[in-house]
């Protein structure tokens, strides 16, 4: 304060009053007066606003809060789930958890790289005879897609990354320039994922109930949408969602007011008649393997599967090219008519835009017809031997 007076002195900014001396700051004095009145009447206009702005930001706090996701618990981190398989590290620094089986690989023939479906992982038993493993040299390469299992996940997933992801895999482990991938129903888009980013690696493909996306640009709106609404309510609202207003998925998948994926829940109407009797067949097998898929969060596994698969693609699968233009491989697509989940008309009408497909339709199958009845086995020799089942 005295400092602030002796300023003033100096300043000649100061008159002394009759009678008792007083010292005022004249034009100091009264722009600080104006300044606090204006503020002051601001305050008042703006309080009405403040009473609505307040709560709304509130509100948006609170709902941001809701909407994110909690982080991933990743393998082998503190609190995280154990680390039980070999693992490679890829260029941007994630690990990505993998599984052979087969024959050795520096004796193999043939080199598969297989891709695992929703809410699975690399660790589920594929149903292939180990009399044709060993009589045709097959060498099979599983691995836990981002997210899932024992791979780290992967904020940046899309299709071209989960192309990349099977190109450095195959790379790590010196399975050659070329090999043969087989995606079964959501791993069916890392699969076109292949066919698009990568063909020139490719021995060849088979895609088993592969997932479709109904956003695809190559459909016709009315054929999409009648099959679309053709899927159980669940299951529409859920891949709406996913499609349009990703940022409300998890909310949605967490709610529990309404029904969300019939996928994630395992809800009995997308089973059709031939898929129960395979789970009842499975169910009688002992079961030795526990489901780790969700086991560094639903988020990061399930939850981003259906945005990629759903979002919006950088690419119209509709457009690829044929890979083998001299025959020198094959591209098969495996569908059964009953299939519930993944609906065979759309399926058709993919397989007619690209002739270079071999579609193959199982007359009773549904979902889950690989599993059973020697189809991995058919499958596989059409893949490597161009054998041709007569049935389908």
């Amino acid at each position: 304060m005295e400092g602030e007076a002796v300023h003033m002195l100096q300043s000649g900014h100061h008159q002394w009053n009759k009678g008792q001396p007083t010292l005022q700051a004249f034009p100091a004095t009264q722009r600080l007066n104006s300044r606090l009145h204006q503020i002051s009447e601001e305050t008042k206009k703006m309080a009405p606003k403040l009473v609505f702005v307040l709560p709304v930001v509130l509100l948006a706090l609170a709902l941001q809060a809701i909407l994110r996701p909690p982080p991933p618990k990743l393998c082998g981190s503190p609190g995280g789930p154990p680390l039980t398989s070999p693992r490679i590290k890829l260029r941007d620094g994630r690990y990505l958890a993998y599984k052979e089986d087969g024959v050795q690989r520096d004796k193999a023939r043939y080199k598969i790289i297989t891709v695992h479906a929703f809410d699975s992982t690399k660790d589920f038993p594929s149903p292939v005879s180990k009399e044709l493993v060993e009589g045709l040299g097959i060498y099979l390469l599983a691995y836990d897609r981002a997210g899932y299992g024992e791979s780290d996940p992967n904020p940046n997933r899309h299709v071209k990354s989960e192309a990349l992801d099977i190109e450095e895999l195959a790379d790590q482990l010196g399975l050659g320039h070329k090999f043969y991938v087989l995606g079964a129903s959501m791993g069916g888009y890392s699969v076109w994922g292949c066919l698009q980013y990568i063909p020139h690696r490719l021995a060849g493909a088979a895609l088993v109930v592969p997932i479709i996306n109904y956003w695809w640009p190559s459909f016709p709106a009315e054929l999409s949408k009648q099959a679309f609404n053709r899927l159980i309510v669940p299951e529409q609202r859920t891949l709406w969602i996913a499609h349009n207003i990703p940022s409300l998925l998890y909310l949605w998948m967490t709610q529990r007011w309404f029904p969300s994926s019939a996928a994630a829940m395992h809800h009995p109407e997308i089973f059709s008649k031939h898929d129960m009797e395979v789970l009842q067949k499975m169910m009688a097998m002992p079961r030795t393997i526990e489901n780790k898929s969700r086991q560094q969060g639903i988020y990061e596994s399930i939850h981003r599967d259906l945005l990629v698969a759903f979002g919006t693609w950088e690419f119209d699968p509709m457009n690829v090219t044929n890979p083998f233009p001299q025959n020198e491989g094959s591209v098969h697509i495996w569908q059964g008519r009953e299939d519930r989940l993944v609906l065979v008309e759309l399926q058709r009408y993919i397989a007619k835009k690209l002739p270079w497909i071999k579609y193959h339709e199982v007359p009773e199958g549904g979902h889950m017809f690989v599993m059973v009845d020697g189809w991995t086995d058919r499958i596989l020799k059409a893949l490597l031997l161009g054998e041709e089942p007569l049935d389908v």
